[in-house]
């Protein structure tokens, strides 16, 4: 059976309504993710620990995106759903009180992806885990992430700023994180 989402509002709550994964991305209708960023302080910089998405995703295939992140399901909450996908995609177990929010943004765009169009308008909620984590540890989703990397925060502003091809973090994601550890820059 096909995901199905809450319709939200432009603050990312829900309407009452639901739509299918399928719907929502290729009519560009509201709905809600869960982010999560790991983050781990290097010295006089910090690091974030990115997944390289795997080449079979629908969207931004084998490109360095947000530590793990997903969609909420209708019904559930985003604590929840960061949760979740952060055990899903990397085996991390963690607690509530593991992730801290830093905030929202929105993500909207249509790209076409494998000759199909993508039309994509979500709000994100953006979660915070600083735990220690040894990445050769983790258990991967196979098909959802093909490796994990950490790179100091310098190189992924300057990833974002040039879109190489190498980097798809939502620019708005890796600003909200920034600002909520304190960053310099932010």
């Amino acid at each position: 059976m096909e995901e199905l989402f809450d319709i939200t509002d432009d603050n990312g709550i829900p309407t009452g309504e639901t739509v299918t994964r399928s719907k929502a991305h290729a009519e560009g209708i509201p709905h809600r993710t869960a982010h999560i960023w790991i983050v781990r302080k290097k010295g006089n910089t910090y690091q974030v620990l990115l997944q390289k998405r795997s080449a079979e995703k629908e969207s931004f295939p084998s490109m360095y995106d947000t530590s793990s992140a997903g969609h909420i399901q209708a019904g559930d909450e985003p604590l929840e759903s960061a949760q979740r996908e952060l055990y899903e995609e990397l085996g991390i177990k963690a607690e509530g009180k593991d992730l801290s929010f830093a905030g929202t943004f929105h993500i909207k765009y249509a790209m076409q992806f494998h000759g199909k169009l993508f039309n994509d308008n979500e709000v994100a909620f953006v979660y915070v885990y600083d735990k220690p984590v040894d990445e050769s540890k983790l258990v991967l989703q196979t098909e959802e992430v093909e490796e994990v990397k950490w790179f100091d925060v310098e190189e992924v502003i300057r990833g974002c700023e040039h879109r190489d091809g190498t980097f798809c973090v939502p620019t708005e994601g890796l600003e909200t994180v920034l600002k909520y550890i304190g960053y310099k820059q932010f």
